[in-house]
C-alpha cells in the first residue's frame, strides 16, 4: 500500500508540473493536426531582402553572425548557426574542371513570433535575409515544434516529455493496483492501444 500511496502522490505532483505546458502543447497539437483539413489560418508575413557585406568580409560563421546581429539590430544571440561544407557537383564546367558548390552558412535569429534567417554562400558579396512575422496560431505552432527557441525552452519541454512518460506508466500501475479484478481487461485495452499505435507508425515509416 505504501507503493500505491507514493504513486498516487507523485502522479499528482507530476501532473501539476506538466499541466500548463500540457494545455499549450495539446492546443497547438490539435491546431497542427487539423490545419490542412479545416484550413485553419496560419498568418505569416514574410519579407525577402539582401544585405551587402562590408569591404572586409567575415571569415567565419561566428564573425558573420556577430556582424549580422549588429547590422540587423537583433537583441539576442543567434539561435541557429549551420554550416554546409563545400562539395563537388556532379557536372563539370566548360573548361573541364569539376564544378564546386561553395560553403553555405545559415544563421537564424529571433523566436517563435518572429524569425530572421540569413543565407550566405561563401565568396558572395551579399547575404540573403528572410524575415518572418507570425500570427498567434503560427507562434503556437513554433512553440510546439521548438522553432527559434533557446536551449532552456527545449530542456523545459524535455521535462514535460518526462512527465508524460511517468504519468502514463504510473497511471497504468495505479489502475492495475486498484482494479485487480479488471486487470485482464485493462491489459487488453493497453495492448490494443500499443498495437494500433505501432501499426500506424510502421505504416507511416513504410510509406
Amino acid at each position: 500500500m505504501q507503493v500505491l500511496f507514493w504513486l498516487r502522490k507523485t502522479h499528482g505532483w507530476f501532473g501539476l508540473w506538466g499541466a500548463v505546458l500540457g494545455l499549450l502543447f495539446g492546443t497547438a497539437g490539435i491546431w497542427l493536426n487539423h490545419r490542412s483539413i479545416l484550413k485553419l489560418p496560419m498568418a505569416q508575413e514574410r519579407i525577402n531582402g539582401q544585405v551587402a557585406l562590408p569591404a572586409a568580409a567575415p571569415n567565419s560563421p561566428a564573425e558573420l553572425a556577430d556582424w549580422l546581429r549588429a547590422e540587423l539590430k537583433q537583441d539576442r544571440e543567434p539561435n541557429m548557426v549551420r554550416v554546409e561544407p563545400a562539395r563537388k557537383l556532379a557536372w563539370t564546367l566548360r573548361d573541364g574542371t569539376p564544378a564546386t558548390q561553395p560553403e553555405h552558412w545559415t544563421i537564424g535569429f529571433g523566436g517563435p513570433d518572429a524569425l530572421v534567417q540569413a543565407d550566405y554562400w561563401q565568396g558572395n558579396r551579399t547575404v540573403n535575409v528572410v524575415t518572418t512575422h507570425n500570427g498567434i496560431a503560427a507562434t503556437l505552432a513554433n512553440l510546439h515544434k521548438g522553432v527559434g527557441m533557446s536551449a532552456p525552452w527545449i530542456l523545459l519541454v524535455d521535462t514535460l516529455a518526462g512527465c508524460i512518460i511517468f504519468l502514463s506508466a504510473s497511471g497504468v500501475a495505479i489502475w492495475l493496483m486498484t482494479n485487480r479484478r479488471r486487470a485482464r481487461a485493462g491489459l487488453a485495452i493497453l495492448g490494443t492501444s500499443a498495437l494500433v499505435t505501432c501499426a500506424i507508425v510502421a505504416s507511416r515509416l513504410a510509406g
